[in-house]
C-alpha cells in the first residue's frame, strides 16, 4: 500500500460549472482515486473553490453584493453539482477559510525568508474612469511576443509566455474598453529565475508524463520572468508583513493562493480527521510522506501553475532554489508525482461560452439525465489527450447503442432469467465447465490487470475500452450458448452453468466498471444479490469553521468500505433481486429538444 495525493483543480467561484469544465478536473481524477482506493492504496482526495481575485470582486460589485456572498452562493451551487456526480472527494472545501489563510502566509513567509519572494517597484495599470486598480488579467491586447490579439496582461494563451500588460500592444480594458493608464506601483515577486535549475532537474527527472505537459513545461523555463506575487485588490488573503499586513488595497494574488489549496485543504482534512498532524503522510518530503506519490488534475489551461510556478512554491519553501535557505515549520514538502492534464471539450463544435449561451450547466444535464451517463461519454469519448466535441446526437448514441444496448443488456438478461428460472445463484454443473466457460471467465480475470495499469498511467479511455471487450464478450458468449433454448429438466444443470458464467462476469465486469460508473455499480451489486456498500459516496456536509470563520458545506466521505480491486467468487444460493433496468434509453427526440435550447 502506498499513500496517493489525488490534488484536484479548484474551480472558480464565479458561476455554476459546466460539463467542459468536469471533463477536465472531476471525472478524471475520480475514476483515478476510486480505481486506487479499490487497489489497496491510501488516497487523499482534496480540492475546493476557488474564491480570491478580481473576478469576483468585479461580478460582486456588478451585481450589488459583497464578494463573500458571491463565493458563499457560488460555493454552495459547485458542492452540489460534484456531489451530484459523484466525486469522491475526501474534502471539497474552499479558500476563504481561516485554516486556508494561515497556511498560505506561511509559505509567503517560507518563501520571504529564503530569498524567493522580492518587493519591486512596478507600473500597474488604472481605469482612467474610475481611478481603481485594473489587474492584468483583465487588460487585453496584441501579445509582443507571437502576434495574437487577444493575449492577456499577465498571460498570453497562445504562445504561453508570460507578460507584463505594460507591453501588451494597444493593450484595453476588457471591462469597458478603454485604454489603461499606467502608474507606479509596489509589489512583492516570486524569483523564478533563482528557482529555474531545481525546475529542470526535476523535470528532467519525471517519467510517463504525457508529452505535450512535459514538453510545454521544459520550454517555460527558457525565459522565466520574476511574476507578481500580491496585486492591487481588496478582496484576498492579507500580506503577512509588518506594513503591509492591515492595508487595505493590497492582497496575495490569487494564483498563488489558489494553488496552495491542495496543502491547506489537505491540513484541513487532518485536523478535521481527529489527526492534525495526518496531511504529512502525503506531503512530507523528509519522513513518513517521502514515498508519498502526487498526481494533479487539471485542463490543460493551467499546466504552467502545476508543473511550473506550484513546484517552484514548494522548491522555493523547502529551500532548494539557488539560493538554498531552510524550510519552514511545515517542512520540505513533496513536489507532484505527475501532472495530468485534459485538453479541451468543445460544444457542437464551438467553445463553451456562457455568456453566447453555448453551455449546459452540470446541475442542467444531472435534471435530465443520469450522472453515470455523463461519466460514461467523459470516459469513452472525452478530452483525454485531443480536443473532443460533445454533440447531443453522440451522447445519445453512446448511451443507448453503448450502455444500455451493451452494458445495461448483459446484466438485465443474465439476472432475468437466472431469476427466472433459480431465483438465486445457480451452481455449476459437476461435470465441470466447457472450454467456452473457461475462456469468458478467463477473459474477465484478466481485466483487472490491463483496466488498472491502464487507470493507474491516466489512459482512462482504453481503459474503459478493455472493460467493454469483456462485457462485448459476454454478450457474444450468451448469444452463442443461449440458455433460455435449454428447457427440459435434463438441460438445467448446463443452464445453470451459463448463467453462474454469465453472472459472475457481470460481476466483475461491474467491478472493473466502478470507477467509471459508481452510480450503477450499486444498483446492480445489489441486483446480484450484494448487501452493504459497493460504491461509496460522498456527502455534503455543513460544518464550523476550524477557527472561528463563517460555517460553510463540505464534501467528504467515508471511503474505506467497498469493492476491492479483484475478482470476487459469487456465492451460490444467494438471492438475487427483482431484475430492473440499470441505464435508461433515451429517446431521439432529446437531440432536437437539446438543440433548440442552446439555440435560445
Amino acid at each position: 500500500m502506498s499513500h496517493v495525493l489525488a490534488a484536484v483543480a479548484w474551480p472558480y467561484a464565479n458561476g455554476p460549472r459546466h460539463i467542459g469544465h468536469v471533463s477536465g478536473f472531476g471525472v478524471p481524477s475520480d475514476v483515478f482515486a476510486r480505481y486506487m482506493r479499490m487497489a489497496g492504496h491510501d488516497v487523499l482526495m482534496v480540492s475546493g473553490t476557488d474564491e480570491h481575485g478580481t473576478p469576483i470582486q468585479v461580478q460582486a460589485d456588478a451585481e450589488g453584493v459583497t464578494p463573500r456572498e458571491l463565493a458563499d452562493r457560488y460555493n454552495r451551487v459547485i458542492v452540489e453539482d460534484l456531489h451530484g456526480l459523484g466525486l469522491s472527494y475526501d474534502l471539497f472545501t474552499r479558500t476563504t477559510t481561516r485554516n486556508h489563510y494561515a497556511v498560505v502566509q506561511e509559505l509567503f513567509l517560507g518563501l520571504y525568508r529564503n530569498g524567493y519572494i522580492v518587493p519591486k517597484t512596478t507600473m500597474g495599470a488604472i481605469s482612467p474612469s474610475t481611478g481603481r486598480t485594473l489587474p492584468d488579467r483583465y487588460i487585453e491586447g496584441t501579445c509582443p511576443i507571437c502576434g495574437y490579439d487577444s493575449a492577456r496582461g499577465d498571460q498570453c494563451d497562445n504562445c504561453g509566455n508570460q507578460l507584463d500588460p505594460i507591453d501588451l500592444i494597444n493593450p484595453r480594458s476588457k471591462i469597458n474598453g478603454e485604454t489603461p493608464k499606467f502608474v507606479e506601483t509596489e509589489h512583492f515577486f516570486l524569483d523564478l529565475p533563482a528557482l529555474a535549475d531545481a525546475l529542470r532537474q526535476w523535470l528532467d527527472t519525471r517519467e510517463g508524463w504525457r508529452p505535450n505537459v512535459l514538453r510545454f513545461s521544459k520550454n517555460l523555463l527558457d525565459d522565466l520572468q520574476p511574476r507578481a506575487i500580491t496585486r492591487d485588490l481588496e478582496w484576498g488573503v492579507p500580506i503577512p508583513l509588518d506594513g503591509w499586513r492591515d492595508r487595505p488595497d493590497k492582497r496575495i494574488y490569487v494564483w498563488f493562493d489558489a494553488v496552495i489549496g491542495y496543502l491547506s485543504a489537505s491540513i484541513e482534512w487532518a485536523r478535521r480527521s481527529g489527526d492534525p498532524e495526518a496531511w504529512r503522510r502525503w506531503w512530507s518530503a523528509d519522513g513518513e510522506g517521502k514515498d508519498a506519490r502526487a498526481y494533479y488534475f487539471m485542463g490543460k489551461d493551467n499546466i504552467v501553475f502545476h508543473s511550473v510556478i506550484w513546484p517552484a512554491l514548494l522548491s522555493g519553501y523547502s529551500g532548494e532554489g539557488s539560493r538554498d535557505g531552510e524550510p519552514g515549520e511545515l517542512g520540505r514538502l513533496n513536489l507532484p508525482t505527475e501532472v495530468v492534464s485534459s485538453e479541451f471539450l468543445t460544444m457542437e463544435g464551438r467553445k463553451f461560452s456562457s455568456s453566447r449561451r453555448i453551455v449546459i450547466y452540470v446541475r442542467d444535464f444531472l435534471e435530465r439525465y443520469d450522472a453515470d451517463a455523463l461519466r460514461y461519454f467523459i470516459a469513452v469519448a472525452g478530452p483525454e489527450s485531443n480536443d473532443t466535441d460533445f454533440t447531443w446526437a453522440e451522447f445519445l448514441r453512446r448511451n443507448n447503442d453503448e450502455l444500455v444496448a451493451g452494458w445495461g443488456n448483459l446484466v438485465n438478461r443474465s439476472v432475468s432469467m437466472a431469476a427466472k428460472n433459480f431465483g438465486v445463484i445457480p451452481p455449476v454443473d459437476p461435470a465441470g465447465l466447457t472450454e467456452a466457460d473457461e475462456a469468458l471467465l478467463a477473459t474477465a480475470r484478466a481485466g483487472f490487470a490491463a483496466v488498472g495499469d491502464l487507470i493507474a498511467r491516466h489512459r482512462q479511455k482504453q481503459a474503459i475500452g478493455e472493460a467493454m471487450k469483456v462485457v462485448a464478450e459476454a454478450n457474444r458468449y450468451l448469444s452463442e450458448q443461449a440458455p433460455w433454448k435449454l428447457k427440459g429438466e435434463a438441460d438445467k444443470p448446463r443452464m445453470g452453468t451459463i448463467l453462474h458464467v454469465a453472472l459472475q462476469v457481470v460481476s466483475d465486469a461491474n467491478t472493473l466498471l466502478t470507477p467509471f460508473l459508481p452510480h450503477s455499480a450499486q444498483k446492480i451489486h445489489e441486483l446480484l444479490g450484494g448487501t452493504g456498500v459497493h460504491a461509496p459516496m460522498p456527502s455534503i456536509v455543513e460544518v464550523e469553521d476550524l477557527d472561528g470563520g463563517p460555517a460553510y458545506p463540505v464534501l467528504t466521505g467515508d471511503y474505506t468500505q467497498g469493492a476491492r480491486w479483484e475478482s470476487v467468487p459469487l456465492e451460490v444460493g444467494r438471492a438475487l433481486a427483482a431484475p430492473k433496468p440499470v441505464f435508461r434509453k433515451l429517446d431521439p427526440s432529446i437531440v432536437e429538444e437539446e438543440l433548440a435550447r442552446l439555440a435560445g
